[in-house]
Order: structure tokens, then sequence, then C-alpha cells
């Protein structure tokens, strides 16, 4: 076995970002997977992000390596077939649509499990599968927003603002990959199949699990808080004479080493300060301390003092500094792709890295469509005239 999943076929009808990202870590890891698109539109998701030579936008080439592209007319009952003839081959179906779409298509659950019962079919939506807001619709800002994420989010006493990447959608695709994962050893076992319903709402609230445990204990409700944390203190940025830094003290332990390393030793027995808790209570007359010593000295001259003595350290880089970093490439986190539309480009790689099966990026992105054919005719045994007929029938692209 050269790849952990290199025996699993999914037959991925997402879109946008929440499925993709689940399927694509996936197939990185060798599950085949064959992505069906919406039949003359594609994927909403090809038309965000920078525009690169040949058509292909950034954000899509990145997220869909390794993938077979298919484009099937699900309202023809042609196309409906060929859908069910896939699910018959494959152990993993996964959807992001509204929920009842595909119930109202007759390619719901239920119907896939009655052709194959070892199918494991998951759906990622915003609210669940059950619920009063199953059938909304719903996208991350949405969830972000429903979940209480940009409550907690921003600047203190701001109104919260949304988090920087998609985190609704992003934490949703690791949830699905993981429910996925393990619906697939239960059927190693016992042969049968399962629905896996992931909701981002859900997933949000497992980020704020120790917020909303916070809020249950003492009533209070959380607030943004900028850089800093409601359980550590000090664990935040902080400015100097040229640029800021993020600093984390998080033991007393780390705390008796730094006081004496920022030259002020006496703050480690002042009581005060002298645990978490009591400095956590007095947040406001040693934050505006801390600042003040700060402010006497540069980047790099607190860089040496600090990661010298052990305490956690760092630089607050943008993302041109990130693909420079040098912890970045030699880790190899940025993997070169030749792609047939946009050339030669970097993209962030597989995180989890196996020490005897690890990922690896393939293939490029598919044109739309571009392996419809191939598909059907190795996938499904059909032959020219049938693939042709089809064609004529408007169940697949004409070329």
């Amino acid at each position: 076995m050269k790849l952990p999943l290199e025996c699993v076929k999914v037959l991925d009808l997402t879109h946008a970002l929440a499925g993709p990202y689940c399927s694509t870590m996936l197939a990185d890891f060798g599950a085949s997977v064959i992505k069906l698109e919406a039949f003359g539109a594609g994927d909403i998701a090809r038309t965000w992000g920078a525009l690169q030579s040949g058509g292909e936008t950034a954000y899509f080439a990145a997220l869909h390596r390794n993938k077979k592209g298919i484009e099937i007319n699900l309202k023809h009952a042609r196309g409906k077939e060929i859908f069910f003839d896939l699910v018959e081959r494959c152990d993993i179906v996964l959807e992001n649509f509204r929920v009842g779409t595909l119930k109202k298509l007759g390619l719901d659950y239920d119907k896939a499990r009655a052709r194959n019962p070892g199918i494991i079919y998951a759906s990622i939506s915003g609210f669940g599968q059950t619920g009063p807001y199953s059938e909304r619709a719903a996208l991350d800002l949405i969830l972000q927003a429903e979940s209480g994420m940009i409550s907690v989010t921003g600047e203190p006493g701001g109104r919260g603002v949304r988090c920087g990447v998609s985190i609704a959608d992003l934490t949703a695709g690791l949830n699905c990959a993981f429910g996925v994962l393990a619906a697939l050893r239960v059927k190693e076992k016992t042969g049968r199949g399962q629905q896996v319903d992931v909701s981002m709402l859900e997933g949000q609230m497992s980020l704020l699990n120790t917020m909303i445990g916070n809020y249950l204990a003492d009533g209070k409700i959380p607030a943004p808080m900028g850089t800093a944390y409601n359980a550590l203190l000090p664990y935040q940025t902080f400015r100097t004479q040229t640029q800021d830094f993020a600093i984390a003290v998080g033991s007393e332990k780390l705390w008796k080493t730094f006081c004496p390393t920022i030259g002020h030793p006496e703050l480690a027995d002042d009581p005060r300060f002298r645990t978490n808790r009591e400095r956590m209570k007095n947040r406001d007359l040693l934050l505006p301390m801390l600042q003040e010593i700060f402010l006497t000295r540069s980047f790099a001259e607190w860089e040496t003092l600090l990661l010298g003595a052990g305490i956690p350290f760092g630089a607050i880089n943008n993302i041109a500094q990130l693909v420079e970093h040098p912890q970045v490439k030699a880790r190899g986190a940025l993997v070169d792709i030749d792609h047939p539309k946009i050339g030669k480009a970097k993209i962030v790689g597989p995180v989890a890295k196996l020490s005897e099966t690890p990922a690896s990026i393939r293939t490029p992105s598919p044109a739309l469509g571009e392996h419809t054919e191939e598909v059907l005719r190795d996938f499904l045994g059909m032959k020219p005239e049938a693939i042709t007929a089809l064609r004529e029938a408007g169940v697949i692209t004409k070329k």
C-alpha cells in the first residue's frame, strides 16, 4: 500500500468550499475522487479568487487537485441512472446541497442505500439535516454569525468581525473527513454503510467549546478580546520600537522565567500577578505595564531575549512573509504543481505527514467535465456509441 485510501472510491457532488475541502483531503491520501459538477455551469467556486492565465482561478486549482471531473445532467432520467450506477461502485458519496434538494431529485440517502447498502452518504449543511433551521440556505458568513463566532472575534469594545478565513466551511470539511473515515472503519468491519450528517453550526460550537462551558458556568457572555485570550495572561500581541510580536506565557513556570528575562523579576512574586488567576483578575493593571516595558526595545532584541529564555514568541507575519518562511520551506508545506491551464504554480500541500504512506499531489484540478468519457468508459464500462448517445440526449455535455 502506497497511499492509505488507495482503494476507496468517492463520488463527490460538493461545491464551494466545505465539501471540496473534505474530498481534497481524501484524494490527497489516495482516494479515487470523481467530482460530479452542475451540468452546464460547474462548481460555483470556479469563478472565485484570483484569475490565473488560461481562465482557471487559483482558488479552484488549489482546492481540486487529485480529482477526476465529470459533468452529468442529474435532472435527466438517464443522468439519475448513471448517478446510481456510480453509487453502486463507490464507497462514499459527498454532498453539500441545501437540505431537501437531492431528495426532490430522487437522489437522497434512502435511494442511494437501496442501491448500495454499503454506501457512506455524507451530507454537509449549514444547520444539519434536522431541526427548524435545517432547510435554510447558508454560507460560511451566515454560520459564523449564527454560531456566535463573530461575537467573540475582533477588538475589545467592537461589534465583532468575520474570522479572516472561512472557518465554518473549513471546520465542516474537517469534521466530514473524520466522520466518513469513522464510518469507513465500521463498513470494513460490518459491510454496512450509513449517513454522516455534518452541521456547520455544530462545527463552530465545537471550536467555541470552552467559551460555551465558561458561559454555562458563570453566566458571563464572552466578547471580542483582540489578540488576547480569556484563559491565560500574558497571551497576546504587544508593540515594540520596531514591530509587533505575539507571546504566550502558558504556565507559572514560564511566568517565573519571563519576569527576570524582561528585566522585572519583582513581577514574579507580586501578589497581584503571582498566579494566572491573579493576573487575569488584574489584567487592566498588568497589560499597560508590560506594554511600556516592551516599548523600550526593538523586535529583534526581544526576539533574542525571549526565545533564548524558552518563552513562546512569534512574529506577526503577513501572507507574503509566510510563503517565504524558512520553516514552511524546510517542511515542504508549499508544493509545486504543473497545471495545463495556469502552468507552474505553488499550492498548500497535505498537512498530516505519514512516515510510511504519505499523501501526495498527483494530478492538477480538472477542467469542467474533463474526465466524463473516461469515467463512463473505465468506471462503468460504457461503449463509445453509448457515450455518444448520452451526449446527443443532453445527459452529458457535447464536445
